[in-house]
């Protein structure tokens, strides 16, 4: 499943649920667990691997 895939469900899910508030806030909560575990899995990369400067 794809990102923007997993966005513009919770759009549509959203929107039928709560109304037009539900196109700014559904695709957020569709995706959050993902998005989030991006962002911390790409955090603890960052922290582990060592940088190397260009020459």
């Amino acid at each position: 499943m794809q990102v923007g895939y997993s966005l513009a469900k919770g759009v549509f899910k959203e929107v039928d649920e709560t109304g037009l508030m539900g196109a700014l806030t559904g695709g957020f909560k569709a995706a959050a667990a993902g998005l989030g575990a991006a962002i911390f899995f790409g955090y603890i990369m960052a922290v582990v691997a060592k940088p190397k400067a260009k020459r």
